[in-house]
């Protein structure tokens, strides 16, 4: 009987399984759709249609495009082939393969919605077509980002480069291949303007990126040394429903062992949280520190990715 249950069990676990993985890859499936569209119209309504060349693989396929009138997402995806296959060669197989998948999609959608005018392309005020050609990039990358995959170019190329160069950081090797393709911009564009626009773009796109990825789960982790730290533990984990962790700690110059608390909290409740300690202990030494993301139960949850 116990092995019949056990068998029961087995199969229903599988299944489960099963219907999870499914879900997960509808979910990757609908972001991917989604952020690659709305990065495909920044390029075809705003930023392409005003000479705005946004760094990266697409901002060369936007420049070789006025140059020799060659199709931007076709071209997009050419360009990044060789990118692909050393990616393959040197990066995880898994993530260059969703990468693929992303870039493809990007690059047919940007020639139809070229070819096909589904959305009319915007030729008017060049600050509200870099800003809303950024909102939309930084959504739509945004969206691809969350599940684990990008849209090729600048971020394969630059950890491509950290692999030989590993001191250098990433973001400044993004923004050094960004600054070059938008350098080459101003100069074909015959235009300063269009090089300053593309920085407003890339700015705009980053803020929206970094708010999506990390805006639901910034916080601030408070430190709290008091000589009330129980009844302050209790309070905070009844009262705000986050947990406090006691970390051991000695005062240099008086050389005496004391307890001290660590809690990571969401901004709104960093304010709570100091009005309950002030309410308990007056003079307890209270620390608040931006927590730039909070990965764990109650913040961002724990993914293979991670």
């Amino acid at each position: 009987m116990k092995a019949f249950n056990s068998g029961i069990d087995r199969s229903n676990i599988q299944k489960t399984s099963k219907t999870k993985k499914f879900f997960e890859l509808l979910n990757d499936a609908l972001f991917y759709v989604a952020g690659c569209t709305l990065y495909a119209i920044s390029v075809t309504v705003f930023t392409a249609p005003n000479k705005i060349a946004p760094g990266g693989i697409t901002g060369i396929s936007t420049i070789l495009h006025y140059l020799f009138n060659t199709p931007i997402g076709t071209m997009i995806f050419i360009l990044n082939i060789p990118l692909f296959i050393l990616g393959l060669c040197f990066i995880s197989g898994r993530f260059i393969i969703r990468t693929i998948i992303c870039t493809a999609i990007v690059s047919v959608l940007t020639d139809v919605f070229a070819i096909l005018p589904i959305i009319p392309q915007y030729h008017g005020n060049m600050l509200l077509a870099a800003l809303y050609g950024g909102l939309l990039a930084g959504i739509g990358l945004g969206l691809v980002f969350l599940r684990g995959s990008t849209t090729g170019g600048t971020d394969i190329a630059s950890r491509l480069i950290k692999l030989k160069f590993s001191h250098i950081p990433m973001g400044r090797m993004m923004m050094f291949i960004d600054a070059i393709v938008i350098t080459i911009s101003a100069v074909v564009f015959r235009s300063v303007d269009s090089g300053l626009y593309a920085l407003v773009a890339i700015f705009t796109a980053s803020k929206v990126i970094d708010g999506l990825l990390y805006g639901s789960d910034t916080g601030r982790m408070v430190l709290v040394i008091s000589e009330k730290n129980d009844e302050i533990a209790k309070l905070v984990i009844t009262e705000i429903n986050r947990g406090v962790t006691m970390l051991k700690g000695r005062g240099v110059y008086t050389g005496r062992e004391r307890d001290v608390l660590m809690c990571a909290v969401r901004r709104p409740q960093a304010a709570i949280l100091r009005k309950l300690v002030r309410s308990i202990d007056p003079t307890a030494f209270i620390i608040m520190c931006e927590a730039g993301d909070v990965i764990g139960e109650g913040f961002k949850p724990i993914s293979k990715d991670d």
